[in-house]
């Protein structure tokens, strides 16, 4: 697997033209009738953007939901309208040398405000909701499961977005409530027949899609799907090779930031601390592996 060094790219800087947003990790312009989309290798852990950035981290995230988009164009529209920068609005291709392989052209789309989340394997803040309740988001669950086992079938357990701090996992009945039972009973099928497909996908290059989240958006009525897809910043990835229940399990995403953090004397509030070079590294290679697995593709 080819690792080549990189200068990280933390924030973009168009000259003339200004973001409309800065998130945790995506710089986002208006570009007329669509937006520009722009990853750059920003990382946060515990709600706090990091100091330093990933090499290739932006990179791994667009070019590996653009791999996505084409595998489930069959399945479901998506907002993704082009990577190239040559076809970019005329302003912004001066600025190829920041945007060239990080950045998409997106369709503009009313936003569902909801996550959707599937899990095929209870973990995480799923894990911890069962060990309190015997539940994930009101999903009444057997007893008896370990911590990140497999669940007997996919469940779909939605979320609030949150614009600041964590999003916050709610029942199918909330979700019901905030967007409409119709709606809300599309994406949940929507969602678990995507995540069924792409673990399949996985599985065959020898990677667990543990559990993953969406986000849709409407056009003329039709559901779209949105934002980034089934990268290791929305997903969680494990080397099936590595993989046993009722234990932690070896990560394709930023768990590995997050280990490393947890052993220092940081209370988890701004600033966050600086990564040692050997994190940084490290962490780099374990989104690029993402990428080089899931795509048998050179980035």
């Amino acid at each position: 697997m080819p690792v080549t060094s990189s200068t990280p790219l933390l924030e973009t800087n168009l000259s003339g033209i200004e973001p409309i947003a800065r998130g945790k990790v995506r710089d986002i312009y208006d570009a007329g009738e669509h937006l520009l989309f722009v990853a750059t290798d920003r990382i946060s852990a515990f709600d706090v953007v990091l100091p330093n950035g990933i090499p290739h981290k932006g990179e791994v995230l667009t070019k590996l939901s653009m791999f996505w988009f084409n595998f489930l164009k069959d399945v479901v529209p998506t907002h993704f309208v082009t990577a190239n920068v040559d076809e970019y609005p005329e302003n912004f291709r001066q600025h190829r040398e920041q945007l060239d392989g990080r950045s998409m052209l997106v369709q503009k789309l009313d936003m569902v405000p909801i996550e959707c989340v599937a899990r095929g394997y209870i973990s995480g803040s799923g894990w911890k909701d069962y060990q309190k309740t015997g539940a994930i988001c009101g999903v009444k669950l057997p007893e008896g499961l370990r911590m990140n086992g497999l669940l007997a079938e996919p469940v779909f357990t939605p979320a609030t977005k949150a614009q600041t701090g964590h999003d916050e996992n709610i029942t199918f009945e909330q979700a019901c409530g905030i967007i409409g039972e119709d709606l809300c009973s599309k994406l949940r099928d929507l969602t678990l027949d995507i995540y069924l497909r792409a673990g399949q996908h996985a599985l065959a290059c020898g990677v667990v899609l543990a559990d993953t989240k969406f986000e849709f958006g409407r056009q003329n009525g039709e559901i779209i799907l949105a934002d980034e897809v089934l990268t290791p910043d929305s997903s969680r990835y494990w080397p099936l090779e590595f993989y046993q229940a009722g234990k932690e399990q070896i990560s394709f995403d930023k768990q590995f930031v997050r280990n490393y953090l947890e052993t220092l004397d940081w209370d988890k509030t701004p600033p966050g601390p600086e990564l040692p070079a050997n994190i940084v590294a490290k962490t780099s290679e374990k989104y690029l592996e993402a990428y080089y697995t899931l795509t048998d593709e050179d980035l």
